[in-house]
């Protein structure tokens, strides 16, 4: 009786807009249409979605021309339109009342890599970053995957070892070449990925350097399989 009061008094809202919705922490139908899910064939590396005859297991141009230091890769939708908004209200917006929301769109993009995952791991932030912004989105989404999914998180595993600059604008070479070394093994824990097969939490993939610098961490810490999934990937628009 007191849920339904609070409702009556206090109407569910869209995440991103003000129209009213039946169910807590949904997306109302025009947000939901602007939000480009990624289903059907995808790059089984990035996650991208692939046009054509393309078929399970199949790659995108850029992961044939640059493999990736991981073995598979999900997103739960296109970094654009509502699906752009989501990830920047997240992280830039404070909005963790988002994350109801959008941890069980990473579960779902991630369905076929969780039965094999042993720990989840988020792409680590660096302390004057983490003062600043005062959470890792990263981490927030791993853990309300992990307790979706029951799987274990470790936060600490990877820590940021210098702080880098904002790559945005930047060519992959000068991406790659920043962000250089800047992911590494916790120092007190340096095998705490030992034997482990990892899931790497992000929310947005945009050419993959970042995580590519944690799955070489991942694996310098000792995990025997290394994968991603973000809630976002940024894709190419010819």
């Amino acid at each position: 009786m007191l849920q339904s009061l609070l409702r009556f008094l206090l109407p569910t809202q869209c995440g991103l807009c003000d129209s009213l919705t039946e169910v807590e922490g949904a997306l109302c139908p025009a947000c939901w249409a602007q939000t480009q899910f990624i289903v059907g064939a995808k790059c089984h590396c990035c996650g991208a979605p692939l046009v054509g005859h393309a078929e399970v297991g199949d790659y995108c141009d850029d992961c044939i021309a640059l493999p990736k230091p991981w073995d598979a890769g999900r997103a739960a939708f296109v970094y654009s339109g509502a699906g752009r908004k989501l990830v920047l209200s997240l992280k830039h917006g404070d909005r963790l009342d988002l994350v109801p929301t959008l941890a069980p769109m990473l579960c779902r993009a991630g369905a076929d890599l969780w039965p094999e995952a042993d720990v989840i791991v988020p792409v680590p932030l660096h302390w004057t970053r983490l003062v600043k912004r005062r959470f890792n989105q990263a981490a927030v989404l791993a853990r309300a995957a992990g307790r979706r999914l029951q799987i274990p998180v470790d936060t600490d595993a990877l820590i940021r070892a210098k702080r880098t600059l904002s790559t945005k604008g930047l060519s992959l070479a000068e991406r790659q070449l920043m962000l250089k070394d800047s992911i590494v093994p916790n120092p007190s824990r340096p095998k705490a990925l030992k034997g482990k097969r990892v899931v790497l939490i992000d929310d947005v993939m945009t050419t993959g350097s970042t995580l590519a610098q944690t799955a070489i961490a991942a694996h310098i810490s000792g995990a025997s399989r290394v994968c991603v999934v973000t809630l976002a990937r940024a894709v190419k628009h010819h």
